[in-house]
């Protein structure tokens, strides 16, 4: 049974909020010009891709912003899943184009784009300088960047509210990422009349994300098992899971249990995609805070070493494994291990998912949230396990490598891990029913 750190009496005392401001509602968009103009924002690069820039609310959002007078330049390069040469590009982009401050209108992928090209047009570095260590030098990002207003388009990444920006490492054939909280956005617009247009497949992969999301920052480890900092500067911008965290994470549950079946089955219910869109922000908060862990730093290597995979939903796309799929694909098997370190946590988010854990012991409440989980992935038409993108046997061990080296995610776990876990967990996640 794994054994879950323990509190350090002489350890973490405190935990801090960095909320990012946030406006919600449907037709928001509308008012972006307004939110640009008391940024100060005049001359202003918007990054989309070419299916967002099709849409009316990103018309609605553009008009808005040249109604106020803003010199809007328009950069409709963003990449689904992005890679390190796709955020090169953007960086370019930005350096070149004196602008402002920028506005991202889009998933996950086109938020974190816009969020590397303000960083390396502000800070101009080699581009591994700020990535995440061991791929990267894991250098700080030396201060604050230009004004950012993100707009999401899609209900799952929470991408919006948080300092992250997520790659694919092609060379080396997984994600990884760069995290400062000089790069959480200035502004949240969400508007989830965006997502009243996404395909079914969409729905579902984003919004497992959020599920997942929320469960991981509710069952992180406790802030008070890590070392106290030298300093408040010090303090990670994952601190486990604390009161404040657990408020959004288990609301983002309640809400994705009681909404994403419904959202994913029907695009004309809006109240079950403007629920599932609320629940994106509150996962976003609770994670930006609190952390993520093993399903997220497994789904590196799930989506680094296929780039053959073509997910409903995502046809117009390159071949590849969706952000969400690659994460809610390990959850299950990743909770059951976990469970026994944290098996209050694990309950609560069960009950809150729509199970019912009743008097599960320490070692059943793990499987209690996979069970429930599972039956919410085969209602709404995901795949059957890692087998079913064509992972094997064979492909264990470097899937494990590739997690195993996603130390910032895998320190947030309830309970160490290691590379030999790992591969016992890809070996669980490969089938599930």
């Amino acid at each position: 049974m794994p054994q879950p750190f323990p509190i350090d009496p002489q350890g973490e005392r405190g935990f801090t909020v960095e909320a990012a401001a946030m406006k919600f509602g449907p037709g928001m968009l509308a008012e972006l010009g307004l939110d640009a103009r008391s940024l100060g924002l005049r001359r202003v690069a918007v990054f989309t891709e070419p299916n967002v820039a099709e849409t009316p609310p990103f018309r609605s959002a553009v008009d808005s912003l040249r109604r106020e007078g803003a010199d809007v330049v328009l950069f409709d390069g963003c990449r689904v899943e992005p890679t390190s040469a796709s955020f090169l590009e953007a960086a370019a982009f930005a350096r070149d184009g004196a602008f402002d401050g920028f506005v991202s209108i889009g998933g996950g992928s086109v938020i974190d784009t816009a969020k590397a090209a303000n960083l390396y047009a502000t800070h101009p570095a080699d581009f591994l300088a700020y990535v995440n260590k061991p791929l990267g030098e894991g250098r700080p990002v030396p201060g604050p960047v230009r004004p950012h207003i993100a707009c999401p388009t899609t209900c799952g990444t929470g991408s919006e509210t948080t300092g992250v920006a997520i790659f694919d490492h092609v060379e080396r054939r997984v994600k990884t990422g760069i995290s400062s909280r000089h790069l959480r956005p200035t502004l949240a617009v969400v508007d989830p009349t965006t997502t009243y247009s996404l395909p079914a497949g969409v729905v579902a992969s984003t919004g497992f994300d959020v599920l997942t999301h929320a469960i991981e920052s509710h069952t992180a480890r406790p802030f008070r098992t890590r070392p106290r900092p030298d300093g408040p500067a010090a303090r990670p911008p994952y601190q486990g899971a604390n009161p404040w965290s657990d408020i959004g994470s288990l609301e983002a549950i309640r809400l994705g249990g009681r909404y994403l079946e419904r959202a994913v089955a029907d695009p004309g219910d809006h109240e079950a995609r403007d629920a599932l869109m609320f629940a994106a922000t509150l996962a976003g908060l609770a994670f930006g805070n609190a952390g993520v862990h093993i399903p997220h730093a497994m789904s590196y290597s799930v989506a680094g070493m296929n780039h053959a995979f073509r997910a409903a939903g995502y046809e117009s796309a390159p071949p590849m494994v969706p952000h969400g799929l690659s994460v809610v694909l390990n959850a299950p098997a990743a909770f059951r291990f976990t469970g026994p370190a944290a098996p209050d946590a694990h309950r609560r988010a069960a009950a809150a998912l729509g199970a019912d854990p009743g008097g599960t012991g320490p070692e059943e409440a793990g499987a209690a949230l996979a069970h429930r989980l599972i039956a919410l992935m085969r209602a709404t038409g995901l795949p059957n396990g890692l087998s079913a993108l064509g992972y094997g046997a064979a492909d264990i061990p470097a899937l494990a490598a590739g997690a195993a080296a996603q130390q910032r995610l895998l320190s947030i776990a309830p309970c160490p891990v290691g590379e030999e876990e790992l591969r016992a967990l890809y070996a669980d996640a490969m089938v599930y029913w």
